[in-house]
């Protein structure tokens, strides 16, 4: 079953870009990864999922039920973590942990004191004491004391030290198998690759790709590295071209038979030939044009 699915979604702000005939489908149970760098339609996508702002077009579903109909109940079962969050300040952790539990009217205070434990957070603190990685904390905590069906977070790392985003992906790994769904936003691939089953990739407001993980790196796609030479010929056709001394890397898509032929004349002194990881992957996506 489909917990979120978009149909030709679509947000523009006059002239501006926002996002352009999204079609996206997360089913229930995945742990699922949306990439972009800023500024490609990340944000603006999960704040028309969760109704903050209206579509221009197109329409979308979270466990089945409209998102603009049925906003309030949608959001009473998902945990979300905005990319910046935002607290009153003069007001304790405690009394935001605590606030943001009533709003989905649930007894969270022994789950909260186990997150703040594993996540080492201060709950006496004020606000404005604390750092951006403890407001993260607080975000974190936040979206995970009641314990949602579905998790909606927005680049959620970032601020927390190596430590801590060990931790958080340890709990996120923990509701996941205990059955919720996870949707995470990131521009750090790394995180996507480790701890993701599915992606979308997301450009300039359109979706380029949507797949498992596996399948998004298991392409035709290849990594070569060519140590001996300084300049590749015209011939050869790859992108992502970067030159290091008298090694050259590229991105080659297609028929491996035609390459080791083109390099047979060339004086090399060692090729390279590996499955690219999902960051070159994302930067040949990126170098394409695509639609």
């Amino acid at each position: 079953m489909s917990i979120i699915e978009t149909k030709n979604l679509t947000k523009t702000y006059g002239k501006a870009r926002g996002i352009t005939n999204l079609n996206l489908s997360v089913e229930e149970g995945d742990f699922f990864g949306f990439i972009g760098p800023n500024g490609a339609g990340k944000s603006t996508t999960i704040r028309t999922l969760l109704g903050f702002i209206r579509p221009t077009d197109g329409s979308a579903t979270i466990f089945q039920q409209d998102i603009q109909s049925h906003r309030d109940s949608i959001l009473s079962d998902i945990g979300y973590m905005p990319s910046e969050a935002m607290f009153y300040h003069g007001m304790q952790v405690q009394d935001i942990l605590s606030l943001s539990a009533k709003l989905h009217k649930k007894d969270c205070r022994q789950e909260a004191k186990e997150l703040c434990h594993r996540l080492d957070l201060d709950v006496h603190k004020k606000i404005e004491e604390l750092s951006l990685g403890n407001r993260k904390k607080v975000a974190i905590v936040c979206a995970l004391q009641h314990r949602p069906k579905l998790y909606i977070l927005d680049e959620p790392t970032s601020g927390l030290d190596p430590l801590m985003q060990k931790e958080f992906f340890r709990l996120l790994q923990e509701r996941n198998e205990a059955g919720a769904t996870i949707f995470l936003s990131s521009h750090v691939l790394s995180e996507i690759q480790k701890n993701c089953r599915h992606a979308a990739i997301i450009k300039e407001g359109k979706l380029i790709a949507c797949d498992s993980v596996s399948n998004l790196t298991n392409t035709r796609t290849r990594k070569v590295s060519l140590h001996g030479i300084t300049t590749l010929p015209d011939t050869i056709q790859g992108t992502s071209v970067q030159k290091d001394g008298d090694t050259i890397n590229f991105l080659y898509s297609g028929d491996i038979k035609p390459l080791l032929e083109q390099l047979l004349p060339l004086p090399l002194q060692d090729v390279l030939i590996t499955e690219p990881d999902l960051e070159e992957v994302f930067l040949h996506y990126y170098k394409e044009e695509r639609s």
